[in-house]
């Protein structure tokens, strides 16, 4: 009875068990890794970025400068203040056609402030922008691994999906991932920094 056990299970059956063996092992030796077998993977963007070491930087970095464009703004505005209270002295006692031109001047210059201000907002704005999309185009190699390793063929932004399984989302082994393959970003060449 053993030899004749022994010799269907040394044909074609052989195959089938290996097969079948790898078929099961595969998918837990991946979960072993910590890394989900699912068709479709997802992936939160945003925590991606903010909880990265790059974004964390990035974010760092816009609301160090963004504070500096505030304490500027408050002198430039407590300068301007100071200058109006002046001029609203000198209109006192100086005739229409005198103040005219001091009025418009100033009014040229707190428009000339204001627009400045509002193009290092939009710069700042533009700055952090550019690094996220420098960071997702850096990124795109290791999601790209995570789908080959799970075997995944697509991976949805988790806010767009109505009803999954958390085993599905892989936002914290990509922050892991891209962490470890680009760190702060802070590398970079100067001119590839955002």
């Amino acid at each position: 009875m053993v030899k004749a056990i022994s010799k269907f299970v040394q044909g074609p059956s052989r195959a089938l068990c290996v097969l079948i063996f790898l078929v099961v092992s595969l998918p837990l030796a991946a979960q072993q890794l910590g890394v989900p077998q699912s068709g479709v993977l997802t992936i939160s963007s945003d925590r991606i970025f903010t909880e990265s070491a790059f974004g964390r930087r990035v974010f760092d970095e816009i609301e160090a400068e963004s504070a500096a464009l505030a304490a500027e703004n408050e002198r430039i505005v407590a300068e301007l203040s100071r200058e109006e209270k002046e001029l609203t002295q000198k209109r006192e006692v100086l005739s229409p056609e005198e103040f005219r031109p001091l009025a418009e001047a100033f009014d040229r210059k707190v428009q000339s402030h204001r627009e400045g201000q509002r193009a290092k907002l939009d710069a700042l704005a533009r700055r952090s922008d550019e690094a996220r999309n420098q960071f997702f185009e850096l990124a795109q190699p290791m999601l790209i691994d995570l789908l080959r390793e799970t075997g995944a063929s697509l991976i949805i932004e988790r806010s767009n999906v109505f009803l999954s399984s958390d085993a599905s989302d892989v936002t914290a082994i990509a922050i892991r991932r891209i962490d470890a393959a680009i760190g702060d970003g802070s590398q970079l060449e100067e001119g590839d920094k955002p």
